[in-house]
């Protein structure tokens, strides 16, 4: 009874296990746009664009006045001291025991040698800069989700191809079989073909284990539950008829990648810096106004004391201590510019190498669709030669698995120049389009 009981309780698991794993259909659009939902890049990446609006806001503020109020209470154990010097007063002072004071000061920058505005310059353009970092992060994480997507089709696929296989293999090792039994067949024959069925029973095997692992990459990705099933629908994936020059996606990659367009900005805060650094050299002037008020027990009160001045400040320092300054400012714009020459040098490298991949891959297609025609063909002589006593068994299972190898290796050809295709587009610039 007990063993019963142990058998329901894992049978009941099993099935729990079974329904818990959902499956759902998946489309190129569908996977991109949830893994652009759910991206931790992107989200990363949307936290400093809003960390470098806040350093803008905070370069503005420099603007505004600045203001502080301060008090204090003082006890004084011992009796101090006290002269006047007015001629008048008893001798020894006032027993002054405590005294309060208080104070409020403001003051509001006027010219401080274009300091304030060029932080407000430069904090935009870094600004501008993190958001086109977050653009090309974009382009990143979509010809990731793609990849993603061709992993789990070309695996999908593969399972597909080895069950129809296998399928005809062991029909072929159950008609081999009563050969054998019959005296019509060698022992020898029905070995390799049941030896050709096991091998490609792995080959399924490694095929299911590389498409749960693509399912459970895209899953991640996605923001699904681990363990969905997902099945790959096909019809985004469809090749270009045509593209365009090599000197087309050179000029699109000039206007569009977004990382030069960024280099570009922190190039122009680099510039600004160096002004910023020259600024100091100058005085500041600011317009300050003050309260002060103060109380001493039986000696001293004071109220409404209002000040309004100038304050002009100088740091005299500056004139020998802000020339390594500038050559700092002025090495890491020659550093970005050195940058920018290198990014252009590398994005072109980039294209021609993308542009020649994806011509390679069109031509390989056309290879192995006609290996296919070719095998296709190969395996129905073999075929009739076999059912006619004319070809060995070997010399069939030889020709059924050079078909199995070329059907494969056009799907896989196909889905790499998809793949292909869409990293000319990003190495371009205009993946994200």
């Amino acid at each position: 009874m007990k063993h019963k009981i142990i058998l329901l309780v894992a049978l009941f698991f099993s099935l729990q296990g079974i329904y818990a794993q959902e499956s759902r259909t998946l489309t190129l659009k569908e996977a991109i746009e949830l893994s652009l939902k759910n991206s931790k890049q992107l989200k990363h990446n949307e936290a400093e664009i809003l960390e470098a609006a806040a350093a803008v806001k905070e370069a503005e503020e420099r603007k505004l006045p600045d203001a502080s109020i301060g008090g204090s209470y003082l006890y004084l154990p011992f009796k101090p001291t006290i002269d006047m010097k007015t001629g008048s007063g008893s001798a020894g002072g006032p027993a002054v025991h405590q005294a309060v004071y208080g104070t409020a000061n403001i003051s509001m920058p006027v010219y401080n040698g274009g300091k304030i505005k060029y932080g407000i310059e430069s904090a935009k353009f870094l600004e501008q800069a993190v958001k086109l970092d977050a653009e090309n992060d974009r382009g990143a994480v979509l010809l990731n989700v793609i990849n993603a997507c061709i992993n789990l089709y070309k695996a999908h696929q593969a399972i597909e191809l080895f069950k129809e296989n296998l399928t005809q293999s062991q029909q072929r090792v159950k008609d081999l079989s009563n050969l054998e039994k019959n005296g019509l067949l060698a022992r020898n024959d029905l070995l390799k073909a049941e030896l050709q069925s096991s091998n490609i029973e792995l080959n399924l095997l490694d095929a299911e284990s590389n498409y749960k692992l693509a399912c459970v990459n895209m899953n991640i990705m996605m923001g699904l539950p681990e363990q969905t099933i997902l099945i790959p629908d096909k019809s985004g994936l469809a090749l270009p008829t045509e593209i365009k020059t090599l000197e087309a996606y050179e000029q699109d990659a000039t206007q569009n990648r977004k990382d030069i367009s960024a280099l570009s900005f922190r190039k122009k805060s680099a510039d600004i810096g160096v002004k910023s650094v020259k600024s100091e050299k100058y005085p500041s002037i600011s317009f300050t106004g003050g309260y002060i008020a103060a109380d001493i027990p039986k000696f001293l009160s004071v109220y409404n004391a209002v000040n309004v001045g100038v304050s002009v400040k100088y740091n005299i320092a500056s004139l020998w201590k802000n020339k390594s300054k500038v050559q700092q400012a002025e090495a890491r714009v020659k550093q970005l510019t050195l940058n920018e020459e290198m990014l252009s040098d590398n994005i072109r490298l980039q294209i021609n190498q993308a542009y020649q991949a994806y011509l390679v891959s069109v031509k390989k297609i056309e290879v192995y669709e006609k290996a296919v025609t070719q095998a296709t063909e190969n395996f129905r002589i073999t075929k009739n030669k076999y059912d006619n006593s004319l070809a060995t068994t070997t010399e069939l299972l030889d020709a059924d698995v050079a078909l199995l190898q070329t059907r494969l290796s056009v799907t896989n050809a196909k889905a790499d120049s998809f793949i292909a295709y869409n990293r000319l587009l990003q190495a371009a610039g205009i993946l994200n389009n």
